[in-house]
Parts: C-alpha cells; structure tokens; sequence
C-alpha cells in the first residue's frame, strides 16, 4: 500500500482501485463483483477507447474495501487478471509529487518480458497500459527499434503476460495504429 492520500480518498474513506477490466465491462458488472463484500456508494469506471478500463469503487464502510481488496486482487474474471487496490494519490493536491516526472517508472523487478514489434510511435505509457492486462507493471521502457522492455511486480504476473499477451494488438497513443507484440516462447 502506498500510503499517499489526499482529499479525493484512500485507505481511511472505503475507496479502492479496479485496475485490468476488460473493454465491455459495465458498471453493472462491477456491482456484480464486488457487492458481497459490503454495501457499496458509489462506482465510478473509467473507459476511455483504446485504453484498458478501471474503475474506482466506493463502499460505505472502509472495512468492506480491505476485503475486496483481499477477496479481488488477482481475480481472474474473463480474459483479465483483476488488480484491486487502495487508490495511489500523490501530492496533497493531486497530480505527481514535486518536481514532477519525466521518465518510467524508476521501481525495478527481475520479472522481466522482453517485447518485440512495437511501432515507432509507441511510448513506455502505452506498453505498460498494453502489459497490465497481465497484473502489476512496476516498469516499461521502449526503444526506437520496436523493442521494449516491461517488468512484473511478481513472477505469476510476468509468466501470465508470457501466456496471455503474445501476438496481441497493441494500440500506440496515436488512434487506430495497432501492431502485434511478440513474446518469449520461456520465462525469464
């Protein structure tokens, strides 16, 4: 757990992320998943074309969000692996922490997937936003030559991308430009 908070939420308000969703899931669905753990106020998905859905959900009491955290995380629903979490809010009023960000993300692993086929216009955002379908992304990098470089946070992570995520289309930031990625046949 990151302990940043602000005033949009975390540990303390019963706020949780829903990251890796698949692209038709509905609020609906979501209520489907997580009301067992507790009465829920208020669920807010983010789905936005071409990118990979998360949502935000809100229950009334800030236990019922430590048990779906621990009942959801890593669920396997359809296709996706579900990553459930406290939100990370940074700063004191949102955004990134001082002195901004320019690069990836600086957390490392040795779970490492080694991508091939990405197009000229694919950033490390977008490869890691490609990657985390397959659970929790702590790094990404791209080179200028079609290869990239993405790293797991655990090893059931990297060999789930391995199994999951090879020869899949991969959608840059610029709209309609699909490439497929390809993926060591071992793991690392």
């Amino acid at each position: 757990m990151s302990g940043w908070t602000d005033e949009r939420g975390g540990e303390g308000d019963g706020r949780i992320y829903v990251g890796n969703l698949p692209t038709d899931v509905r609020e609906k669905d979501l209520e489907d998943l997580f009301y067992k753990y507790g009465r829920i106020r208020e669920i807010e998905l983010k789905n936005r074309h071409g990118l990979v859905p998360f949502a935000f959900v809100r229950f009334e009491d800030p236990r019922d969000a430590e048990d779906a955290i621990y009942g959801r995380n890593g669920y396997d629903y359809g296709q996706c692996r579900l990553r459930v979490e406290f939100p990370r809010t940074y700063g004191g009023r949102g955004g990134w922490p001082r002195g901004g960000r320019t690069g990836p993300p600086t957390r490392r692993s040795d779970f490492r997937v080694l991508v091939s086929g990405l197009p000229p216009s694919g950033s490390w955002q977008d490869l890691k936003d490609h990657m985390r379908e397959a659970g929790d992304v702590c790094y990404a990098d791209v080179q200028k030559d079609g290869m990239g470089m993405v790293e797991y946070l655990r090893k059931e992570d990297m060999e789930y991308a391995l199994r999951k995520l090879d020869d899949t289309k991969f959608r840059s930031h610029e709209v309609g430009l699909l490439s497929f990625i390809e993926l060591p046949r071992h793991s690392a």
